[in-house]
């Protein structure tokens, strides 16, 4: 289960992030994009954040996910594709082999939702 190891990471990187600043924040809510070829589950991440977080700076902070599909581009046809995840990755036009991955691979926080502490 990769998702632990990627939601310590998360934690790390917005810990960081949360340190770094110069006045005292709460943060509400941790929007994520999450590639539908990074092959992660939204919802073992989503548990392991709960789980990882309680008890901490983190606890009751709400993890919003936005999946992002897999979209290939094909050079021979000149378009678009969205290739079916363990099924077919070639181009369902011509046939050839996914070389140009323009969108699924994502994997980052998109933006952090926060007010301040007075």
């Amino acid at each position: 289960m990769h998702e632990t190891d990627m939601t310590k990471a998360l934690i790390m990187t917005v810990r960081d992030w949360y340190d770094s600043q110069p006045e005292k924040l709460k943060i509400e809510k941790i929007h994520l994009m999450v590639g539908e070829f990074t092959c992660v589950e939204p919802v073992s991440l989503q548990f392991a954040f709960e789980v990882q977080t309680a008890n901490t700076f983190l606890a009751g902070v709400e993890l919003a996910i936005k999946n992002i599909p897999l979209i290939a581009y094909c050079h021979c046809c000149q378009k678009d594709y969205q290739p079916q995840i363990g099924q077919q990755y070639s181009c369902p036009t011509c046939r050839s082999p996914m070389e140009d991955i323009r969108s699924g691979r994502e994997l980052k926080i998109d933006h952090i939702e926060y007010s301040l502490l007075f």
